[in-house]
């Protein structure tokens, strides 16, 4: 089973310097190792270059984000799975055994994602996928080890390998046949949920996503565009509604929409109470950019075959808010 790990690098010399020394330690015989480099300004591709020579280096024409840089690179790169690693990752020995396992035993297992763990704090899941993600009633996306922001402590309570409804875009393990079966990512995402968007359309082609603990990595999270950043605000409330409009089943998808436009108002209210109104601004401007792409979603949505997979009985706002239930094992 031929692997490929490709790391998406833009401008991310001084990551690649820390975290790239692991994966190549640590994949050697079972993976080739792709950068796919997204039109950097700065001296990554000397780096590797110069430090690295076994890594080979994709060059795109463009900073197409995410979801380009992956589609545009991966037309290069030949392999039965692809292992799509951020730059800010830290892999352990033996990492992509039991993964490759997986997919060898199980052949509808289309994505897999490991444990991922925060590299700031190893003892503490990470906010990018922890043990797995979910969505719930309202198109909101968590985690088995992290409701919102409350990460919990790993205490093997996620060792195990189970199915779960979207693998995390930070370490995401995809076969290639259905990577491109599905299109690959939905560019216009551009970054952010478009792993829950290309998961979720393998759901409805009737593929499994897998979560296999027993492999782990650690996350840095926020390398790249920082957690406090209105722009990952924008992208993060944008997404997650096109997500809906395009995924969600048709006698749920108006009301969910609706739902979410009320939620999102209050959200933003809770913004400015806490002084943060350039996030309130940023969900003023996810809405509008998503009225203005809701036709074209429309469209796209004409195109999938949808169906009642995803946790439409949970509304994780109100068991954590109201009920306040935040860890995966008490929710309802």
């Amino acid at each position: 089973m031929k692997t490929a790990v490709v790391i998406l690098n833009w401008n991310g010399k001084k990551l690649l310097e820390q975290f790239l020394p692991s994966i190549v330690n640590f994949s050697i015989n079972q993976a080739e190792i792709y950068v796919a480099d997204n039109a950097s300004s700065d001296a990554s591709i000397s780096f590797i270059k110069q430090n690295f020579p076994t890594v080979k280096i994709v060059e795109n024409s463009t900073n197409g984000g995410y979801a380009k840089g992956y589609n545009d690179a991966l037309q290069h790169i030949n392999a039965d799975i692809y292992c799509l690693v951020n730059s800010d990752i830290e892999v352990t020995k033996n990492w992509l055994t039991p993964i490759l396992d997986t997919f060898k035993k199980e052949e509808n297992t289309a994505i897999i994602q490991p444990k991922i763990l925060d590299f700031k704090d190893k003892t503490k899941f990470e906010y990018a996928g922890a043990g797995g993600g979910f969505i719930d009633l309202y198109g909101y996306p968590y985690c088995r080890g992290r409701i919102f922001n409350n990460l919990e402590t790993d205490n093997g309570q996620f060792n195990d390998t189970t199915e779960i409804f979207w693998a995390s875009g930070a370490c995401f393990f995809i076969r290639s046949k259905v990577y491109h079966q599905l299109g690959g990512f939905d560019e216009d995402y551009f970054a952010h949920q478009e792993e829950i968007d290309l998961c979720w359309r393998a759901k409805n082609k009737n593929f499994t996503i897998k979560y296999v603990g027993n492999s782990t990595v650690y996350h840095v999270g926020g390398a790249t565009l920082q957690a406090i950043n209105p722009q990952k605000t924008f992208l993060n409330f944008r997404n997650s509604l096109l997500n809906i409009v395009k995924n969600v089943p048709t006698k749920l998808v108006f009301f969910v929409i609706f739902s979410r436009l009320v939620l999102d108002g209050i959200a933003g209210l809770k913004f400015l109470l806490e002084l943060k109104p350039k996030h309130t601004i940023a969900i003023l401007k996810a809405h509008f950019s998503f009225y203005a792409n809701f036709i074209k979603f429309l469209g796209k949505r004409n195109k999938l075959n949808k169906k009642d997979n995803y946790n439409k009985h949970t509304s994780i706002i109100w068991q954590y808010y109201a009920l306040g239930r935040k860890k995966f094992n008490e929710l309802k």
